[in-house]
């Protein structure tokens, strides 16, 4: 898929916009929707500023700065591939256990281990109630962080 997005770079009709929606659907399905390479993607766009159309129409200037700087990004995506292999991604419930663990205590997080551990029919309950004890500041950090990538 990357070589293949790779040479859509080439494509006479090129439409940078258009690619960049391509790439994202395709890349986000490997790499996960907030990586370094879908950011660095979504940044690509044309600098229309008069310092930089006089530097891209000097002479020994790449003709399209922007497709050298995404078959740059997608070369290195695909030598990470090769390298690291596919990265695994993060789960949302991943990432509120993360949070729980920046924000608690010690006692709080074994607290909430134990009670999802049990077999208890009420654990819905007691978790409820394990939370509500918590400190509105430290449930508002940990609500927004899940919310936000």
């Amino acid at each position: 898929m990357i070589r293949e997005l790779i040479d859509r770079l080439n494509d006479k009709k090129f439409d940078l916009e258009a690619w960049k929606n391509h790439a994202e659907i395709y890349l986000e399905q490997i790499f996960g929707k907030d990586s370094s390479v879908i950011k660095m993607i979504r940044e690509l766009k044309y600098d229309y500023s008069s310092w930089n159309l006089r530097d891209v129409s000097g002479a020994g200037k790449p003709a399209n700065p922007v497709i050298v700087k995404a078959r740059e990004i997608l070369e290195a995506a695909a030598v990470s591939l090769q390298q690291f292999g596919i990265p695994e991604k993060q789960t949302e419930s991943s990432r509120a256990w993360q949070l729980l663990e920046e924000e608690l205590t010690g006692k709080q997080l074994k607290d909430l281990h134990a009670v999802i551990q049990s077999e208890d029919a009420g654990k819905q309950e007691k978790l409820a109630t394990i939370i509500g004890t918590l400190d509105h500041e430290v449930l508002a950090k940990i609500i927004a962080g899940t919310l936000l990538p």
